[in-house]
């Protein structure tokens, strides 16, 4: 009989809420103030920047920072933390350069590529730290992708996020 980790789920599920909120709260509270993008404004050959202006250091650190700071207060380990965060960033950077090479805009709806890449690779990568099987880590990427069609359009209506998705 297969039973579930809820207790490992759950962590899995906040360290991306966290991961992923970080830079949309950032945002919220400091405006444009030292947000400069990853890229730099590059643009490639296709006439599309590399990831977009929303894609800022800003956002990646204090996702880093807010991460471990929360990965500490559930008794994980810091690089846990860091890893995680760096790990879900880089998800959402890679979902972002693609979408960038559909020439999708930013902030720009792709579903799935916006939640699966920066929810599967941290899961996936880390999964012994957080004592996730295979079948955790499937729910927790679905789980999220849920929660990111369902709770975005309130975040919206609240003010917090610019689009509702």
């Amino acid at each position: 009989m297969f039973s579930l980790c809820w207790s490992c789920l759950f962590q899995a599920l906040l360290l991306l809420i966290v991961a992923n909120g970080a830079p949309v709260l950032t945002n919220k509270l400091l405006g444009k103030t030292l947000a400069k993008p990853i890229d730099n404004g590059l643009k490639l050959t296709d006439g599309h920047y590399l990831l977009g202006h929303r894609k800022t250091w800003r956002g990646l650190f204090s996702a880093i920072f807010l991460t471990t700071v929360v990965a500490v207060l559930l008794g994980l380990e810091p690089l846990t933390g860091v890893l995680f965060a760096a790990l879900t960033m880089t998800g959402d950077l890679l979902a972002s350069f693609i979408k960038r090479r559909l020439g999708k805009h930013d902030s720009s709806r792709a579903r799935g590529l916006d939640t699966v890449p920066e929810s599967l690779l941290p899961l996936w990568v880390l999964n012994a730290s957080l004592g996730l099987s295979v079948v955790e880590i499937l729910l927790a990427v679905g789980i999220f992708f849920l929660c990111e069609e369902f709770i975005s359009p309130i975040l919206y209506k609240w003010h917090i996020r610019n689009r509702p998705y």
